[in-house]
């Protein structure tokens, strides 16, 4: 059984569980299943919107899809979630791949 499948076997028991989903995303992404992967994304911040792996790694899978102005937008939002929340290093983090997109 792949990763992917025991992530989604246990996703069938507990579909509101934000770090099996974030690692459904990450699987699908590594997998090449890119659009799956951003679905994904979205799944993880709906169920937690101060998830902040989420918005970096969505924004960085945008970029490489050459989707700059969402992956812009994935980043202002997650910039202003890690501020909520206090967390100086994801906020770094987001703040150097936002810069890298001006």
């Amino acid at each position: 059984m792949s990763r992917r499948e025991k992530l989604e076997k246990l996703l069938t028991a507990e579909p509101d569980d934000v770090f099996l989903n974030f690692g459904l995303a990450m699987e699908l992404s590594k997998e090449g299943s890119r659009e799956q992967a951003l679905g994904q994304f979205d799944r993880v911040l709906e169920l937690d919107p101060y998830y902040h792996a989420a918005y970096y790694h969505k924004a960085a899978l945008l970029i490489e899809l050459g989707r700059s102005d969402l992956a812009r937008a994935v980043l202002t939002s997650g910039l202003a979630a890690t501020r909520a929340a206090g967390d100086a290093h994801a906020e770094s983090e987001m703040g150097e791949l936002l810069a890298g997109l001006s």
